[in-house]
């Protein structure tokens, strides 16, 4: 199962490479139902492999200029105290309840990605930051990430879009610091209750690095939009599986009957035959 895991845990670093994020939203149920580790180890695991993956990604963005720095520590300085807090409050709650909560995400960010990157059309680099509203977006990002082990990007790309005016490249970029930053000090609250073990962490970790290394290599090679799409109903799938697991089999079969209609609708839309969802789907 351990050979399984890293294997798969390439998978989720090529899926991070080619499209700057998004892939690590499925370490956690990788790490939990294929790795066999406990809910709370799977989450501090994550954290720790979102870390890595992170700030390796943001190495590349930062030598090509695309790291707005004061955006980045002002909108983790905040996020890292929710972070902390977040890894601090799992112990609290039972593993199962963050099983749940994680596929709530993992619903929230696989419609985020069907529906496309925000179309909002930023200003250039921050001027005069709103620091009130960034420290608030950031604690509450920041607690999620702590708690439930996701990074976020779906959640703070948009942020730094829309509240510090960062075109998409430099939002990109700056999004990865932070997102190192908050899921280390997630992972540290998370180590003041529990421990990991770290020979696993460490070959996952190493697996998603190599997978996003090569995943970056692949980019231009396929269609963003494309794979963005696909990702986006493969997460809702798995939030399905694990509904299925931790509440009951007919929830999670109602989430998938509904993920299927919805697809069946959508696909409906791009073929121009009905288009119920043309509000909601503005790509179809």
């Amino acid at each position: 199962m351990s050979a399984l895991t890293i294997a798969l845990a390439v998978l989720v670093g090529i899926s991070l490479g080619l499209l700057g994020g998004g892939g690590s939203i499925l370490t956690v149920p990788l790490l939990a139902y294929v790795g066999g580790l406990d809910a709370k180890a799977a989450i501090a695991t994550s954290l720790l492999v979102v870390a890595v993956t992170s700030a390796v990604g943001a190495v590349s963005h930062a030598r090509a200029g695309r790291v707005d720095w004061r955006t980045a520590l002002t909108f983790a300085a905040a996020g890292m105290a929710g972070a902390f807090l977040g890894g601090v409050t799992s112990k609290f709650i039972p593993g199962s309840a963050l099983l749940v909560a994680f596929a709530a995400v993992m619903i929230t960010a696989g419609v985020a990605m069907l529906r496309g990157r925000s179309e909002h059309k930023p200003t250039g680099r921050a001027t005069r930051l709103p620091l009130v509203k960034i420290a608030a977006e950031g604690l509450v990002v920041g607690f999620v990430t702590g708690l439930i082990g996701a990074g976020g990007g779906f959640l703070v790309v948009p942020a730094l879009v829309m509240l510090a005016g960062l075109a998409m490249p430099v939002a990109i970029g700056t999004s990865l610091v932070v997102i190192a930053l908050n899921s280390a000090a997630g992972l540290a609250g998370h180590l003041t209750s529990g421990h990991i073990d770290w020979r696993l962490a460490g070959a996952v970790t190493a697996a998603a690095v190599a997978g996003a290394l090569i995943g970056s290599l692949l980019t231009g090679r396929v269609k963003p939009d494309v794979l963005r799409q696909a990702f986006g109903w493969f997460v809702l799938v798995m939030a399905s599986v694990i509904l299925a697991q931790e509440v009951h089999p007919a929830v999670g079969l109602t989430a998938a009957a509904v993920t299927a209609l919805a697809g069946v609708l959508c696909l409906s839309c791009r073929m121009g035959i009905f288009c119920p969802l043309r509000a909601l789907y503005p790509r179809g």
